[in-house]
C-alpha cells in the first residue's frame, strides 16, 4: 500500500510517495482499494497552504474504488461494492485507504469507475451551485468563469440541460470551441476582451442574474459589473488568487447585490444530502445530459507532474491519477 504524504507546504516537490500500513477499519469505516483518483485544483490549495491543513497529512479529496473490508457498524455497504467519494478527510492520493462510510456513495453498474473518480467533485459542485446556492430557472442568463476547465465542462452542460443561457469566459482562443462544445452559447477570451463590457452588450445592458466564479482575484471586479440589480455573486474558488476584502457599500450596495462563498461541506452535510446530489448526478450521466471525456490519466507516481499541469492550465478537462 502506498500514499502521497505532505510533510510541509510548498511546490510539487513536497508530494512524497511513501509505503503505508493500514489498520483494520474502525466500526464506521470501510477499507477501499482505489481504482482511480480525482485530480482537482483544490489539491493545489492544500499542497501550497492556501487552504491550511494539519501536517503531516495525506492529500486528495476524491476517488473511486472497491470496498475490501467493512467496519462492524457499517450496514449499507458490503465487500465488493463499487463506491466513490469526494469529501474530507484528505488522503485519496493512495492505493488503499480507510474512509468513513457516511461519506461514500455506491456507483451504478453502468458508470465506469474512472468516470466516477473524476466526476464526484465536479459534479457535486455543479449540483449545489445550480440547485442549492442559486437555484437557476429555465431561460435565465448566467455567467461561468473558466468554462473550458474541469468543473466548467460539467457545470455548463448541466446548466444548459436546465434551460439556462450560459455565457462563459476562457483564457485562450483554443478553449473557446471547447466551452461551446460543453454548453456555452457565448464564450469570451478574457485575456483579449473585457468580458464585463461584452456581457452587458449581449444582454442589452441588463447583465446576468448570477456569476459563478472559481477564478477569484483576476475576475472579481468585472464580475460585479456583469450583474444585474439584485444579482448574485457566487465565489467558490481562487485559481488566480484570493479576492481582496470586499467594501460592502462600494461593491454590493449600489445594485443591492448578494454575495456568497459556498463550499461542498455546507451543502452535502450528511448521507441524505449526499445521496440526493449523487443520484441526480448519476442520472444526468446516464441520460447523457452530461458527457465526460477524461483529458489525461497520470500514474500516482506522476502526481507532481499532474500538479504542474494543473497550475500551468495545461489540463483542459477532467483528469485522474491511477494507483
Amino acid at each position: 500500500m502506498k500514499a502521497i504524504i505532505l510533510k510541509k507546504n510548498g511546490g510539487t516537490e513536497v508530494l512524497e510517495l511513501k509505503e503505508i500500513q493500514l489498520n483494520k477499519p474502525k466500526k464506521n469505516e470501510v477499507l477501499i482499494e482505489h481504482v482511480a483518483i480525482g485530480l482537482n485544483y483544490i489539491d493545489v490549495y492544500h499542497r501550497t497552504g492556501i487552504y491550511p491543513v494539519d501536517l503531516p497529512s495525506g492529500i486528495g479529496l476524491e476517488a473511486s474504488g472497491i470496498i475490501r473490508e467493512v467496519g462492524s457498524d457499517v450496514r449499507k455497504f458490503f465487500v465488493g461494492d463499487k463506491v466513490a467519494y469526494a469529501a474530507a478527510p484528505l488522503g485519496s492520493y493512495a492505493t488503499h485507504r480507510l474512509y468513513p462510510a457516511k461519506n461514500i456513495v455506491k456507483i451504478p453498474n453502468n458508470i465506469d469507475l474512472d468516470i466516477a473518480a473524476c466526476i464526484m467533485t465536479k459534479g457535486l459542485t455543479s449540483f449545489y451551485l445550480l440547485h442549492k446556492t442559486y437555484p437557476v430557472s429555465s431561460g435565465e442568463s448566467i455567467l461561468f468563469h473558466a468554462a473550458a476547465g474541469g468543473i466548467g465542462q460539467v457545470f455548463c452542460q448541466w446548466a444548459k440541460s436546465l434551460g439556462c443561457k450560459v455565457f462563459g469566459t476562457v483564457g485562450s482562443d483554443e478553449k473557446i470551441k471547447l466551452a461551446k462544445k460543453y454548453g456555452c452559447s457565448e464564450v469570451i477570451n478574457y485575456t483579449k476582451e473585457d468580458f464585463s463590457k461584452r456581457i452587458l452588450e449581449i444582454t442589452d445592458g441588463r447583465g446576468v442574474s448570477v456569476v459563478f466564479d472559481g477564478v477569484g482575484k483576476s475576475t472579481f471586479e468585472k464580475s460585479i459589473k456583469c450583474l444585474q440589480t439584485r444579482g448574485m455573486m457566487v465565489s467558490f474558488g481562487n485559481s488566480s488568487g484570493v479576492i481582496a476584502p470586499i467594501n460592502v457599500f462600494k461593491t454590493l450596495q449600489p445594485k443591492g447585490l448578494f454575495f456568497t462563498r459556498p463550499s461542498m461541506a455546507q451543502y452535502l452535510r450528511n448521507s441524505k444530502e449526499l445521496k440526493e446530489a449523487s443520484d441526480i448526478l448519476f442520472k444526468k450521466i446516464q441520460l447523457r445530459k452530461i458527457i465526460i471525456e477524461i483529458f489525461k490519466k497520470y500514474s500516482l507516481n506522476d502526481a507532481a507532474k499532474a500538479h504542474q499541469d494543473l497550475e500551468g492550465r495545461i489540463i483542459t478537462g477532467p483528469a485522474i491519477l491511477k494507483p
